[in-house]
């Protein structure tokens, strides 16, 4: 398998998701080559969270549990649709825990409101690096209250190791059944 050679990065200034990084509470990026350069960056992000692995879905179901108990939602699955093609998704529609908030060609925007804070996400193309092309994972996170804080507390270290994770399934040739 090729080396991703994931990094750790500042959100890039170019992101639409710059301006809300001065009242952010939580913010990291990971920039990696792009292994799919002509893919459309929704159906990557499909593609991505569909080959997430099986106890990242375990984790998100034990989340999604807990919550319940202090009043907040239940977001389901991190896999979209699996029968919904990615030319099929508008501004507004859920794709999988999040919803689809902007979609352009260098970036695309996803995001989950709940009382206790904001998450965003952008999945953007970041200019070419050593002549190879190159895609940033960024999270932005906005606390509401106590709350909020004290599931970041919780998510943010978690996060740190899962985003990694998940950037190294895209480079992953398809299984058959997968």
């Amino acid at each position: 398998m090729k080396d991703l050679r994931i990094a750790k990065i500042p959100v890039p200034p170019e992101s639409r998701l710059a301006p809300s990084l001065a009242s952010a509470d939580f913010a990291d990026c990971y920039a990696l080559p792009d292994p799919h350069p002509q893919q459309d960056l929704l159906a990557l992000w499909l593609q991505l969270a569909a080959r997430s692995p099986r106890w990242m879905d375990l984790l998100l179901n034990l989340r999604n549990r807990a919550v319940r108990l202090v009043g907040l939602k239940h977001l389901g699955r991190l896999k979209a649709d699996a029968t919904k093609p990615a030319e099929a998704y508008r501004v507004g529609d859920r794709v999988g825990i999040f919803t689809l908030e902007g979609l352009h060609p260098d970036e695309l925007l996803l995001g989950d409101k709940d009382r206790h804070l904001h998450v965003r996400l952008s999945l953007r193309r970041l200019p070419a690096q050593d002549g190879q092309p190159r895609l940033a994972l960024s999270t932005v996170v906005h606390e509401h209250n106590r709350l909020g804080w004290l599931y970041m507390a919780v998510v943010g270290p978690v996060h740190s190791l899962i985003v990694p994770l998940m950037l190294r399934q895209i480079s992953r040739r398809q299984r058959p059944g997968a």
